[in-house]
């Protein structure tokens, strides 16, 4: 990926890194810090990202880097990179490649030699390539910031659906429960990410629909819809733990309801 590309890449999975390493990776871990890492002396380049972390196996780097893309040399690039972290920081990296490229991966994610006893090298680290990861997987979890990246996902099932899986995928943004700027952020960075898979007028045209619905959520008429719609059932709980003979101090705590309200409701 180019510098600028980059550094966009970045800004976008910044917020993901914490559901990045809890459902990608299935770490225990507390974070404590972010780390830099600039290969000034080798190539102009940043990390994408780097955590200093506490595990049940002690403190470690957890290294991510993303890939739109297949990069033959992507082996020799992250053992750099291990090794900077491990002389500068002296941390042990866990190291990852986000693979988020429209064709199937195949980079290799090893580097080894052999030249007897004294002289070898075994060198690993993990490839994860977000066209195998089911789309309903994550929706099952609570993952939100992922959802951004669910229109790479599920690549099969992309590729049978076309259009019709983006606007899969635009409804379950839509539907997170979460406050409305979220929920935007989100649906923004989705439709970034769907450039690697989609054609520029697909994108406007699902996208779009998403947008006039943001739309309307904002607007105070949507607003007083909603509130009118939660005081109707909160009368309703209302009325029926009256009938139970709950204590109105305890239903007024319950459903937000006045005292006043509740006394009202038993006339």
């Amino acid at each position: 990926m180019s510098q600028k590309y980059d550094i966009t890449m970045k800004n976008i999975f910044s917020d993901m890194a914490d559901d990045i390493m809890s459902y990608f990776l299935g770490l225990q871990y507390t974070k404590i810090d972010e780390l830099n890492i600039e290969f000034a002396r080798v190539e102009r380049r940043d990390s994408d990202m780097i955590f200093k972390c506490t595990t049940d196996k002690g403190n470690v780097a957890v290294h991510i880097e993303f890939q739109s893309e297949n990069d033959e040399k992507m082996p020799y690039r992250m053992l750099r990179y291990s090794l900077e972290i491990m002389e500068k920081h002296s941390l042990l990296p866990y190291q990852i490649v986000i693979y988020i490229g429209k064709d199937n991966a195949n980079m290799k994610n090893s580097l080894n030699y052999n030249f007897g006893e004294q002289n070898t090298l075994d060198y690993k680290y993990r490839i994860i390539n977000v066209g195998d990861i089911k789309y309903t997987d994550v929706l099952k979890t609570d993952y939100y910031d992922l959802y951004s990246l669910l229109p790479l996902m599920d690549k099969n099932r992309r590729k049978e659906e076309g259009e019709k899986y983006l606007e899969r995928c635009v409804e379950a943004i839509k539907d997170i429960p979460l406050d409305i700027n979220k929920k935007k952020d989100i649906a923004f960075k989705a439709e970034i990410l769907s450039g690697v898979v989609y054609k520029r007028e697909v994108i406007e045209k699902v996208f779009s629909e998403v947008i006039k619905m943001f739309r309307i959520e904002e607007s105070e008429t949507y607003k007083m819809i909603i509130e009118k719609g939660e005081k109707e059932k909160s009368i309703k709980i209302a009325k029926k733990l009256l009938k139970e003979g709950m204590d109105i101090d305890r239903i007024a705590e319950i459903t937000e309801l006045s005292k006043e309200e509740i006394k009202k409701l038993m006339n």
